[in-house]
């Protein structure tokens, strides 16, 4: 009996650490009672940022043409908001900066400080991080409503995966990533934080190309010319040498 708990305790374990887990990675947000540069300033020196979230849907020109997507002059659903700088810096620390933009939160706008009065929630993407230029603090942040259904532009970061094992790189040459993400347009349930690429059978002078990229069927490639290569298996100055002689 004790071989079928502990596997069983393990499970409850996980379970519970990805509970807090997810309940920390829910943004916490007060409405912002005082706009401009005055109020920011005031609510960065108390620890807080100043952010925004709004809807805005987009229309097509060309049902054919995937690249020729464009937002509405409407946007909706628009909130002023403050988060807390510490909690922001524990999120980003945790899901890694390259892909806090591509990773939906859920979001909680409360009445304030201490509040349990609950003013709206739902899904969030972050879309924009504004910095400070010399110090590298964060002085804004926008957020895009990410409601199931809706159709959102996201650069995805790509991961390149299998340089241990890939021919071409075991002969000497080196990954020459040409893009590191890609631009889609995702249903907010289908957006991945990241995209994992194989390039475990690629040898020297290997290619692959974005079309090539698998991901969910209902992403679409934003780019005009999906030939162009995302990666490619370059070979060394002295594997070029040792060809030409």
């Amino acid at each position: 009996m004790s071989k079928w708990w502990r596997p069983a305790a393990g499970t409850l374990r996980r379970a519970a650490e990805n509970t807090k887990q997810r309940s920390y990675h829910t943004i916490q947000a007060l409405p912002r009672e005082v706009t401009g540069s005055r109020g920011s300033t005031r609510d960065r020196a108390q620890g807080r940022i100043p952010a925004v979230v709004f809807s805005q849907s987009y229309t097509r020109s060309n049902p054919g043409d995937p690249t020729s997507v464009s937002a509405s002059s409407s946007v909706s659903r628009k909130r002023l908001l403050t988060t807390e700088r510490k909690q922001i810096k524990a999120i980003i620390k945790s899901v890694q900066l390259p892909f806090f933009c591509s990773t939906t939160f859920p979001l909680q706008i409360r009445a304030g400080s201490g509040s349990s009065t609950l003013i709206e929630s739902g899904r969030v993407l972050p879309i924009q991080i504004h910095r400070n230029e010399e110090t590298g603090e964060i002085m804004n942040l926008v957020f895009a409503w990410a409601e199931d259904g809706k159709e959102i532009k996201v650069d995805v970061p790509l991961v390149f995966k299998g340089e241990d094992v890939c021919p071409g790189i075991q002969k000497g040459g080196y990954l020459h990533q040409v893009r590191r993400s890609l631009r889609y347009l995702c249903p907010a349930e289908h957006i991945p934080p990241k995209i994992e690429v194989d390039i475990s059978k690629l040898d020297i002078g290997d290619k692959l190309l974005m079309h090539d990229i698998e991901v969910h069927p209902n992403l679409k490639l934003l780019s005009k010319n999906e030939a162009m290569p995302a990666c490619k298996i370059m070979a060394t100055k002295m594997h070029d040498s040792e060809n030409a002689q």
